[in-house]
């Protein structure tokens, strides 16, 4: 039976699994400067999986302010214990490293306890005769290595000084540790190369969790040597097993759009583990390569196979999907689904999509496909110039395109623009003369295309821009921007609050596997 990456699409980097019973599988990702922070997934057979909230999703958990784009939540990790859920994770330029608890998946998830030592990307380990191991990457680039130590898991207490237990590969960036214990044996599972061409997934066993530990020959996922697959950047891998006792990786990989322009962020794969005579875990038999389209005996349930992807939000519940992200916070009274039914009201404030720090109103899910459409119905009528609202494709600050109704002298247009490496242009733009109008942007593997209808279906193109612009590529790689692109709605008043509501219909989205 076939299944397709990746299992999760869009921007849902370094995953985190954990089995539950006999078939409940839980996953988390890194959020970065979204909130909530931390989304959870569910899914009964790992290839059809339903976000189910967020683990972290009150200020008191999540504190972003003055976070910069790319900070924020980095690794999660998810662990399960005596019927309590455990996610550790770190906060950059934040509190740092702590866990949470819950006994819901769904929460409500406990305040963060905090743990003292390492600096990135931490994990837990509960061990067969009663201890607790936080596992943990420490130091930066070639010096990286995995420190340990054991902790009081009702309070995060040291219990026990750090001591190294792993040096790496010899590559830079020694990180993103999971400890497991199987059959007797403590395997260490981390990621080497960095997160870029170069990333990797490397294992090590010991008879002792502190180790020595042995390096197995090779990394058992990479495509570090096949620039042309056109699945790239693989590793950040965690381990589960499946009810019948089959083994499997969930990890990261990207999707260069023509095999040069990253714009998806990096996404959650799937792939089998398969076990040596001698006892050494392999993803995917070792074989060099995952591709997007697998084939296994061993699937639990139906396969994930289709052509698009489609998805329409008509606003009509009290409460929001909880797929849906915001900019650092959310300030509910800005956010409204009740003022006028089946309506989402959106209300601007001073900041915009440009600040640096700030908590515009913004609402927003990850572009899922290269080859896609997001359409909206947006009622605004704006009373005082720079007042503004409508539909963005965002990658941060720095590069956003936008497709919006604004009020210049009085006077109200649609505007097509797009902000590259901070410097705003004006594509094009078209007088309107009623409040309500259909906004789309969509794309393809080379460019982003505005248009929009005042007369229901009726398209017009407004314009279009370059879609290498909003890509890791064009923005630093790796190291500068660790997201991908958001498709959202917005309002704001651009240096101050705005009078004027608007009033989004629905959003509908689709997009070509």
């Amino acid at each position: 039976m076939h299944y397709l990456n990746p299992v999760i699409p869009g921007f849902y980097p370094d995953p985190s699994i954990v089995r539950v019973g006999e078939d409940d599988f839980y996953l988390v990702t890194s959020s970065f400067e979204y909130f909530p922070g931390v989304p959870i997934f569910h899914s009964k057979d790992l290839v059809n999986w339903e976000q189910i909230g967020s683990v972290l999703t009150k200020k008191s958990q999540l504190n972003l302010e003055n976070v910069k784009s790319s900070g924020g939540v980095y690794a999660p990790t998810l662990r399960y214990h005596n019927g309590t859920f455990y996610m550790i994770t770190t906060i950059v330029s934040g509190i740092g490293n702590f866990y949470v608890t819950a006994e819901d998946p769904r929460g409500p998830w406990s305040d963060p306890i905090k743990i003292p030592y390492g600096n990135i990307d931490p994990s837990l380990m509960f061990d067969d005769d009663g201890k607790v191991y936080v596992t943990i990457q420490n130091s930066e680039g070639y010096d990286s290595h995995i420190i340990q130590y054991e902790i009081d898991s009702k309070t995060g207490e040291a219990l026990t000084e750090p001591v190294v237990i792993f040096e790496g590969d010899g590559g830079q960036w020694t990180e993103a540790p999971h400890l497991y214990k199987i059959n007797g044996t403590y395997f260490l599972l981390c990621a080497s190369g960095g997160t870029g061409e170069d990333h990797r997934a490397i294992i090590a066993r010991s008879s002792d969790p502190n180790g020595p530990f042995e390096l197995f020959k090779s990394p058992i996922l990479t495509h570090n040597k096949m620039p042309n697959h056109p699945v790239q950047n693989i590793g950040h891998a965690d381990f589960v097993e499946d009810k019948n006792g089959n083994w499997w990786a969930v990890f990261l990989g990207t999707r260069p759009v023509n095999q040069k322009y990253t714009i998806l962020g990096r996404e959650v794969f799937l792939a089998p583990v398969t076990w040596t005579e001698d006892g050494w875990p392999l993803i995917d038999n070792n074989e060099g390569n995952v591709d997007r389209m697998m084939e296994t005996d061993n699937l639990l349930g139906d396969s994930n196979v289709k052509e698009f992807h489609v998805s329409k939000d008509d606003f009509n519940e009290d409460v929001l999907a909880p797929s849906w992200l915001f900019l650092r916070a959310k300030d509910d009274d800005n956010y409204s689904l009740t003022e006028r039914k089946g309506w989402l009201r959106l209300l601007g404030v001073a900041d915009n999509l440009d600040d640096k720090t700030g908590v515009p109103t913004f609402i927003s899910n990850p572009q899922q496909d290269a080859q896609m459409q997001v359409s909206t119905l947006l009622d605004f009528d704006p009373k005082n110039d720079g007042e503004e609202a409508g539909l963005t494709a965002r990658l941060y600050e720095e590069n956003h395109y936008d497709l919006s109704v604004k009020q210049i002298n009085n006077e109200r247009f649609v505007i097509a623009s797009t902000t590259i490496k901070g410097k705003t242009e004006e594509i094009a733009r078209h007088s309107l003369q009623n409040s309500k109008i259909q906004l789309s942007i969509s794309s393809d593997n080379e460019n982003y295309y505005f248009k929009f209808a005042e007369k229901e279906n009726q398209w017009e193109v407004l314009g279009n821009a370059e879609q290498k612009h909003l890509s890791k590529e064009e923005n630093g790689g790796y190291g500068a921007v660790f997201t991908g692109v958001c498709l959202g709605l917005y309002a704001t008043g651009n240096g101050k609050d705005s009078s004027t509501p608007a009033y989004f219909d629905w959003i509908n989205y689709e997009g070509k596997i």
